[in-house]
């Protein structure tokens, strides 16, 4: 019975793994600047261009850490999880 669960989850864990790009970035071009979130208003939710791979044109919303501009080029680790939208429109602290 282990051995057999086991196995199920192994093959799971591959099927996740194959789904996700490992090793690869994509390129993706800042279109829009949502807003900002983020306990403290640290975090600037963008919209991102895809520039190549799999999801090629793909316009996707993404957290980005650190100053970010309209034009800049993010590095992207993978392209299927995007960011939850923003509630309110806050421009520093929490949500209230």
């Amino acid at each position: 019975m282990a051995k057999t669960q086991e196995q199920k989850e192994q093959q799971q864990q591959g099927k996740r793994l194959d789904r996700m790009n490992l090793g690869e970035v994509v390129p993706g071009i800042v279109e829009e600047i949502v807003g900002r979130t983020g306990f403290r208003g640290e975090i600037t939710q963008v919209k991102v261009l895809v520039q190549a791979g799999r999801d090629e044109g793909r316009s996707m919303r993404r957290n980005v850490k650190g100053p970010i501009r309209i034009g800049d080029t993010l590095m992207l680790r993978e392209t299927e999880i995007e960011a939850r939208k923003i509630k309110s429109k806050v421009t520093k602290g929490a949500y209230t």
